[in-house]
């Protein structure tokens, strides 16, 4: 029986399957910078890490994990929908034998976007089949970036017209590699739309600011890193921004949800819960 693959690259997603001969699993692996990093750069000399308080204060033993977040992120509440654990970093000597059927996480926080990024598409030869990329988010609205260039907490309008440039270019080029492979293989995802809801509207969506981060110094909280010394908020669930630059567990929670159940406007051609059932579904005819 085929088994099924799930492959998270943020901004990237395949799904596809490998034949074997055990019974049908589905793992789960997850490629990109801080917003997915789940601890790998513990075990790297860098100071991009986020492997001491006040990071994962809100984790079950209020540990610090290497999440840049309070909490969990969004390759963790993946996971919970899928039903499956966290997957581990690549880097960690716990990631051995049946753990890594599971799946594993070589994100890194600091990582960029070059030119041969693109030899990540050449996954489909190996045999996935569905791929999720996520455009560009509201980049001129994160913390650190108000607190350089906003007076009043307004965007950064020269930031959010480079996205909203970049994301309809992208979404067009998704379009065309699906013509190429003849089906719905990208799947491409909206972030900055997203992310507008809250930052256009908070209290709707039952926090209080977007444009504060919970943790850290300066103006709007966006100056430096969060750390031991920095200003924390008492309610994370009220904030979108847990730092200068990432979202809460809360907000990372409302993110998973439209990637899961999300309309055509959030995620498009389909949302991951269909992509799922309709895999499934064709896995039932084969079998």
């Amino acid at each position: 029986m085929a088994s099924s693959w799930l492959l998270l690259l943020l901004p990237v997603l395949c799904l596809g399957t490998l034949p074997t001969t055990s019974h049908a699993a589905r793992a789960f692996f997850v490629f990109g910078d801080s917003l997915v990093d789940n601890g790998n750069n513990n075990y790297l000399i860098t100071a991009a890490r986020a492997d001491s308080p006040p990071y994962g204060i809100d984790t079950p033993d209020h540990r610090a994990t290497g999440r840049f977040s309070n909490g969990k992120n969004v390759p963790d509440l993946i996971s919970e929908h899928l039903g499956a654990e966290p997957v581990l970093p690549y880097l960690s000597p716990e990631l051995d034998g049946d753990k890594m059927l599971v799946g594993a996480n070589f994100a890194s926080a600091g990582v960029g976007i070059l030119n041969d990024t693109g030899i990540q598409f050449r996954l489909y030869d190996l045999g996935a089949r569905r791929v999720l990329v996520q455009g560009v988010g509201p980049i001129g609205c994160v913390p650190a970036e108000l607190a350089l260039h906003s007076l009043d907490g307004s965007c950064d309008r020269e930031l959010q017209r480079a996205a909203e440039m970049y994301n309809p270019r992208l979404m067009s080029l998704l379009g065309e590699l699906n013509a190429g492979y003849g089906g719905d293989v990208f799947v491409g995802v909206n972030m900055q739309r997203i992310h507008n809801d809250f930052i256009d509207d908070p209290k709707a969506y039952g926090f209080e600011t977007a444009t504060q981060a919970c943790c850290g110094q300066g103006r709007f909280n966006g100056m430096g890193l969060c750390t031991m010394m920095s200003s924390l908020c008492a309610d994370r669930d009220a904030y979108v921004f847990w730092d200068a630059f990432h979202p809460t567990e809360r907000a990372n929670r409302l993110i998973v949800q439209q990637f899961m159940s999300g309309s055509v406007d959030y995620i498009a051609p389909m949302n991951l819960s269909t992509v799922l059932a309709v895999d499934l579904h064709k896995e039932q005819l084969r079998t």
